[in-house]
């Protein structure tokens, strides 16, 4: 009997973590129609709507990451974004160790960490809130400690598609919230349900996949391949003489095809940002910011090369010369960086990518060495032209 006891007591006192990814309807409070489990942090959400008033019952099940921690669950009226969400979060008091759970408005200003985060009413009409850890006031806080937060709200009359945000964090500063962790995990916790119908949006989704999609093939074909193809026309054809200028307009026409597509390419980027507020590929942006805009200072270079004759031609070939090979080198790591933020990086669309890069790798080395093959060459046959000629010469004198 007492070993019955003391198990139950375990048992209590340590949830089992994975039961938030659990889809229940069942609480020890309330039974509620529908539940889903949601796409991030093994959490789930159950809901009752009732049209005739517009009310929402809701129960919410995450799970700590820290003793010290937090869990969130809010509503955003406008957009499938943390700015402007309204939230109830939970954590641990301090000073009493019991569950508190306070209303706190995400405006921008947290997103820029700017400032801390302060409890403050909502103006969304909140009926009645709760939480509570799951397996009662036995229960302890600890690292996937699961907890439900119960909450009706009032919803506008016939809206029915709610954007729910949750999220969680390590520890709480006084009665503030701290920043959440950054992981594409923790930045996808956004979704929208049709509470009446019970289905999630999944079209936006779809889109922005699809956009992904061919943001992703246009650049690693401009950016990743076109570009450095580009300067390896320029600095392999110049040398053969049998073709004359043809190499300047191969170089140049698939360099400025390569820019316009990749302009293209860094469009949808753009798109895809603003189509996606809560995710940042802060590395990857920030590359492709750079690779564009060296791209287009080569562009614009060209309105502005002088002639072969100009005594600053030899300075805007070394510019020309640097800005483009760093243009390259940052587009291939881009491409590898945008890869890895869409979780292809073991793909086979990398790998293809990779054997691409290392063909162009593998032809810059076999060019490389048959260039300097030749110019040693050239420059021992010159050597032996002058040494013959200097003879001659020696024997023209004494002779």
């Amino acid at each position: 009997m007492h070993i019955l006891l003391l198990l139950l007591i375990f048992l209590s006192s340590h949830p089992n973590t994975a039961f938030s990814a659990r889809c229940t309807t069942t609480t020890a409070s309330k039974t509620f129609q529908k539940c889903m489990t949601l796409q991030s942090q093994q959490a789930s959400l159950a809901w009752s709507y009732y049209p005739h008033n517009a009310t929402l019952d809701l129960a919410f099940f995450g799970s700590f990451i820290s003793p010290s921690g937090w869990v969130g669950l809010g509503i955003n009226p406008r957009s499938p974004e943390m700015s402007g969400t309204r939230a109830l979060i939970a954590f641990p008091d301090q000073n009493s160790g019991q569950i508190v759970l306070l209303p706190y408005i995400l405006d921008p200003t947290v997103k820029l960490q700017k400032s801390l985060l302060f409890s403050r009413p909502l103006d969304i009409h909140v009926l009645s809130s709760s939480a509570a850890l799951y397996g009662g006031r036995m229960a302890t806080i600890h690292s996937g400690t699961t907890i439900q937060i119960l909450a009706t709200i009032k919803l506008v009359p016939n809206k029915t598609n709610i954007h729910f945000v949750w999220n969680r964090g390590l520890y709480v500063q006084g009665y503030s919230p701290t920043i959440h962790p950054t992981s594409v995990n923790d930045l996808s916790s956004i979704t929208t349900i049709d509470v009446l119908s019970g289905t999630t949006s999944k079209g936006n989704n779809n889109n922005i996949k699809q956009l992904k999609l061919v943001h992703g093939f246009i650049n690693a074909i401009s950016w990743g391949f076109l570009l450095p193809f580009g300067a390896i026309t320029a600095r392999y054809l110049r040398h053969i003489k049998s073709i004359g200028p043809v190499w300047f307009y191969i170089h140049a026409g698939v360099q400025l095809f390569a820019i316009f597509l990749g302009t293209v390419g860094f469009s949808i980027g753009i798109r895809l940002g603003e189509l996606s507020p809560g995710r940042v590929y802060g590395l990857h942006r920030k590359l492709g910011f750079a690779t564009f805009c060296l791209g287009w200072l080569q562009t614009v270079a060209l309105l502005f090369r002088p002639k072969t004759t100009h005594k600053f031609r030899k300075y805007w070939k070394s510019y020309h010369h640097f800005v483009g090979y760093a243009c390259v080198v940052l587009g291939i790591v881009n491409c590898f960086q945008g890869f890895e933020a869409m979780g292809e990086s073991d793909s086979y669309a990398t790998l293809a990518y990779s054997l691409c890069v290392s063909t162009l790798i593998g032809v810059c080395i076999a060019l490389e060495v048959n260039s300097w093959v030749i110019f040693c060459r050239k420059a021992k046959e010159e050597k032996m032209k002058r040494e013959g000629t200097l003879f001659g010469s020696e024997k023209e004198i004494s002779g």
